[in-house]
């Protein structure tokens, strides 16, 4: 049997976002989420968290959206306050000011009251080769696994950390389908444990003017909340849990 984590990424971005993801938990397949605590839905996200305790949350660490939550970190911020964007990011940031920034989204999302299950990031920034050495000694430090890296040739392995035998990100994009997500769960059926990459939403204004990644989260969640795909889940024997129940291995 495999065991399967559906993750909402973005969680906190805004309440549209937010409300999507847990429609997507409640009516669907999604098990799990990882919160931007940065951005200004993350407040929202945390309640709802609290009152959907079987919804695995885990920290989707961010540098490149929003502002930071640290107020001393100039080398990761624009002359407007705002991260820069991901292709001037590694540039600019120095490695202090993004250890800096990640533990203080770290540390803000426990002030939440939360246990996070897991560590991944916006954009993947996770596995980059100058960003990776920090997210695994906050991911030690922390007691808490990292999502597998995706096969970006700048990103570097993380299996001493990761969870889940196989990733996909592959449920993205303008043509998505049932067929589509049945299809990316049928490709994890040769591991024992294995993650999708979701990112179900209803459009509000903050995501609609703030994302080029708006009006294909509603198409997400309408899939992700599909009967269909439900029992083709429980057809193939695919058990969903969260990062919690994949099985836990200490880091420390």
């Amino acid at each position: 049997m495999t065991k399967l984590v559906i993750n909402a990424d973005d969680f906190g971005y805004s309440k549209g976002v937010n409300l999507g993801i847990i429609e997507a938990y409640k009516n669907g397949v999604v098990t799990s989420a990882t919160m931007m605590t940065n951005m200004p839905g993350a407040a929202h996200a945390a309640a709802l968290a609290l009152g959907n305790p079987g919804l695995g949350v885990g920290i989707h660490l961010v540098l490149d959206c929003g502002a930071p939550v640290n107020e001393e970190v100039p080398s990761l911020t624009n002359e407007n306050g705002f991260f820069h964007k991901m292709n001037d990011l590694v540039k600019h940031a120095s490695l202090s000011d993004i250890e800096k920034e990640y533990t203080s989204q770290i540390e803000k999302f426990l002030s939440f009251g939360l246990q996070p299950t897991h560590i991944d990031s916006h954009h993947h920034l996770h596995g980059h080769e100058k960003i990776y050495p920090i997210v695994a000694k906050l991911a030690k430090k922390y007691n808490l696994p990292v999502r597998k890296v995706s096969a970006d040739p700048r990103h570097v392995s993380n299996e001493e950390l990761q969870m889940v035998q196989y990733f996909s990100p592959a449920f993205y994009g303008n043509d998505l389908s049932a067929k589509h997500l049945i299809e990316l769960a049928d490709s994890a059926l040769s591991y024992e444990t294995a993650e999708i990459m979701t990112h179900p939403a209803y459009i509000d204004e903050p995501l609609l003017s703030g994302s080029s990644y708006a009006l294909q989260r509603v198409r997400e969640l309408a899939i992700l909340t599909d009967k269909k795909v439900q029992q083709a889940f429980l057809d193939k024997n695919i058990k969903l849990v969260t990062y919690k129940e994949v099985g836990y291995q200490s880091f420390v």
